[in-house]
């Protein structure tokens, strides 16, 4: 039977898939529809064809998770600038409370704020280095 339409058309559908995830990793399973296509082709049975695209996807899961691509990022996400954009901005802070806080206006909305580690508590102009919550953590420019 040829089947290879369904493995090609299936591979299609999977790269589109891959092309709104953005994970790789529907890619890889692309690529293992891609390769029993290609046995499907050739003429091999439904069972090659099956152990084909599991090897090939079990084979580029591997190879995907030990590159840096797959690795799981370590760090804190709040004050990572890849993971939130707010980081490395700047906002005027008029006065600071006893407490090293403050209410600034930031991006059309009220946001509190508070003084980095060994930060002093001066009016101006600073730089976000966290986000945490609804809290901006910011230093002195």
């Amino acid at each position: 039977m040829a089947n290879y339409h369904l493995w090609f058309g299936l591979a299609v559908l999977l790269v589109i898939a891959e092309l709104a995830s953005l994970t790789l990793y529907l890619l890889v399973v692309a690529l293992g529809a891609l390769a029993a296509g290609t046995v499907a082709w050739l003429g091999w049975g439904l069972a090659a064809q099956l152990f084909v695209a599991a090897a090939v996807s079990l084979a580029g899961f591997v190879v995907l998770r030990r590159s840096r691509y797959g690795r799981t990022r370590k760090g804190a996400a709040a004050s990572d600038p890849n993971v939130n954009l707010d980081i490395g901005q700047s906002v005027e802070v008029p006065a600071w409370d006893a407490g090293g806080r403050a209410r600034v206006s930031y991006r059309g909305a009220q946001w509190n704020v508070e003084l980095g580690q060994g930060a002093a508590a001066l009016p101006g102009r600073h730089r976000i280095v966290e986000v945490r919550g609804n809290t901006l953590i910011v230093i002195p420019l």
